[in-house]
């Protein structure tokens, strides 16, 4: 099936009004010959890939914007799968008529990564050769994996250049590689609460939610399909992560110093304060939607990445890069500092590639680029506006400010 037959409304006023891209139903695509190579030095087929599909393509074929998701995501962006579902796709605030990433104007792409578990190909999935989950047998991925994956499929789906790649944390890496590896294949990038590498802070959080996986008595050693999944140790995995995606301030305000459900100290180890009880629906939450072994290996590739790795410097690993960009950062965001985004608008700027840099003021920490924000939407609105006019012609080209 091709992006031009599939049109995810039906009728959208009873799936969150008129500004809903309403039911979407994921897809999926399978390819085998030839195996996708992986860095690791092993190959793997067959390959599967889920994907969702918003809007519909130009007939020039020149509005297709691929979005990346972040390390717990998948490709449900926006929309409803059922009048039953209680919350939209991830990115729904973004995504739909009239929103930043308009479905009135754009062909939106939004595929899970391999090594997830959202239904593209990962270590859950059935190992053709032996017939039993691959567990920690599926091959170590990274970011370039993902990205060559995804270009399968975009070639598949018959887009050979797209508008723009976009996304936020994980997915502003994938972004940022598909721009250096096919700079052929890109307009532009929009490259939002991300950075050219994760620090050592990051690998370090990285390795304690991998290593509490592990401890957990279910891991047994990721042989855990088909009997009690490590949900203890994915569970304290999860609240690890969450308390990088938020600020001080912000938990600050959130929860300061108050109890849950008490007025006094009980002098135990239950539940007594807020952040307590909060983090511990988090990771309770999470283990129902996740695979603990995808999380090992996608943290795993967030480790790995780094844009110069196999260049002298960050500079020469964007001197072939052609697109336009637009670089967003949040001040409250110590997980992927506005520094490190600052990293990269320099070097993009030492190859004189246009670029637009934003530092929104923001009290919400690495999360804030999934919460609703004025000045991100119309940021975004207008950089991809610009764009679209440019590829069509009828515009100036950006200019680095």
């Amino acid at each position: 099936m091709s992006i031009d037959d599939k049109v995810p409304i039906d009728d959208a006023s009873q799936f969150g009004g008129s500004r809903s891209v309403g039911w979407v139903e994921t897809q999926s695509w399978t390819f085998d010959a030839p195996p996708l190579e992986l860095d690791c030095g092993r190959s793997l087929s067959p390959v599967t890939q889920a994907y969702e599909l918003y809007g519909e393509l130009s007939p020039e074929r020149d509005n297709a914007i691929l979005i990346f998701h972040a390390l717990t995501g998948d490709a449900h962006v926006a929309g409803y799968h059922s009048p039953e579902d209680a919350k939209p796709g991830w990115w729904d605030i973004m995504v739909g008529p009239g929103k930043a990433f308009d479905t009135a104007k754009y062909a939106i792409i939004c595929a899970n990564v391999i090594g997830g578990c959202k239904g593209s190909t990962g270590p859950a999935d059935v190992d053709p050769q032996t017939g039993r989950p691959y567990a920690l047998h599926f091959p170590m991925v990274t970011i370039g994996d993902m990205v060559r994956a995804q270009k399968q499929l975009v070639d598949h789906l018959g887009v050979h250049k797209l508008l723009a790649v976009t996304g936020g944390s994980m997915g502003g890496m994938l972004a940022l590689d598909w721009a250096v590896r096919y700079p052929d294949a890109v307009a532009s990038v929009l490259a939002i609460a991300t950075s050219a590498r994760l620090s050592a802070q990051g690998i370090a959080f990285n390795e304690v939610g991998r290593q509490a996986i592990m401890a957990d008595v279910n891991w047994c050693g990721g042989n855990y399909y088909g009997q009690e999944v490590p949900r203890a140790g994915l569970a304290v995995a999860r609240m690890i992560g969450h308390i990088t995606y938020l600020s001080e301030e912000q938990m600050h305000a959130k929860f300061g110093r108050r109890l849950q459900e008490r007025e006094e100290f009980g002098y135990d180890f239950e539940t007594e304060f807020q952040v307590e009880s909060y983090l511990r629906y988090q990771g309770n939450r999470f283990v129902e939607r996740f695979d603990a072994n995808s999380y090992l290996y996608i943290t795993k590739a967030l480790d790995y990445f780094d844009l110069a790795n196999g260049h002298r410097s960050l500079v020469e690993a964007l001197e072939r890069v052609q697109a336009h960009f637009l670089v967003v950062s949040f001040s409250s965001d110590w997980l992927y500092p506005t520094a490190a985004s600052k990293e990269l608008v320099r070097a993009l700027q030492a190859n004189a590639v246009p670029t637009t840099f934003f530092e929104i003021p923001n009290a919400y920490g690495h999360d804030a680029f999934l919460l609703p924000n004025a000045q991100l939407a119309e940021t975004v609105s207008s950089f991809l506006a610009n764009v679209q006019q440019r590829v069509r012609g009828r515009a100036p080209e950006l200019h680095t400010p």
